[in-house]
């Protein structure tokens, strides 16, 4: 509750006091919260105090608003640490979901320069080019699009693709996975990509690109992943 004695500001107050409701259980998602007016009225403070704390909500991805209709409580972000290298099938798994993909894409196509220099492979050498959605529970979480020598991985098909890949590339082709460097940035969704993710064009979306390699040093896929701001979050724990 609000106590206007406490040297925390109002605000700050209110925010944590929903975040509690949210977090309890009691405040659900879809559920819709009480007009600004409402809540300046229960606890006698200014609709600009409550203007403030609901814009942090929405802003922590707590809240979203529809315009013309209201306020309501968020999907609960999926949360995902950086320190491992797992694929979006074995994450999912990990967290008690049920991972699944829509194949949007896949040929084999020239290698442009700019993939091929990342790959360390010839121009114009044929490469896979794989577009899914990653799909949560059934959610659209990520628009991905992978690159993957075809002269290094040889035979993939829809039907593998559509399950998890580091699955088959590991196990059917005994092909050993090392490590990955990610690059994260965030960015806006474009018109196909609120499409795909079934989301507002211009809505938050959180950009990474993974360039993973072999225990041998060889370059093995670039991936390029569109990932909703809405629904993911991710976390790296850092040691000094």
């Amino acid at each position: 509750m609000i106590d206007k004695t406490s040297p925390l500001p109002i605000y700050y107050q209110l925010v944590e006091w929903i975040k509690g409701l949210i977090e309890q259980g009691v405040l659900q998602p879809g559920d819709s919260l009480p007009s600004e007016r409402e809540y300046a009225e229960r606890f006698s403070i200014s609709r600009m105090t409550v203007r403030q704390a609901i814009t942090e909500l929405v802003n922590s991805g707590y809240l979203y608003r529809q315009k013309g209709v209201g306020t309501f409580v968020a999907e609960k972000k999926i949360e995902q640490q950086l320190m491992g290298l797992t694929s979006f099938t074995e994450d999912m798994k990990a967290r008690g979901m049920e991972p699944s993909s829509k194949l949007v894409g896949f040929e084999i196509v020239p290698a442009p320069t700019y993939i091929s220099e990342q790959l360390t492979i010839q121009e114009h050498a044929p490469v896979y080019e794989i577009k899914r959605i990653r799909l949560a529970d059934g959610i659209p979480m990520a628009l991905e699009k992978t690159y993957i020598s075809a002269n290094l991985v040889k035979g993939l098909t829809e039907e593998i693709v559509q399950s998890s890949l580091y699955h088959h590339i590991e196990n059917q082709l005994s092909i050993k996975i090392d490590e990955a460097t990610q690059v994260l940035e965030s960015s806006v969704a474009t018109q196909q990509e609120a499409e795909y993710l079934n989301i507002q064009k211009g809505a938050p979306i959180l950009l990474i690109q993974r360039n993973t390699t072999l225990t041998d040093g060889t370059s093995l896929e670039i991936v390029k992943s569109s990932y909703r701001g809405d629904r993911y979050k991710f976390t790296i724990t850092l040691k000094r």
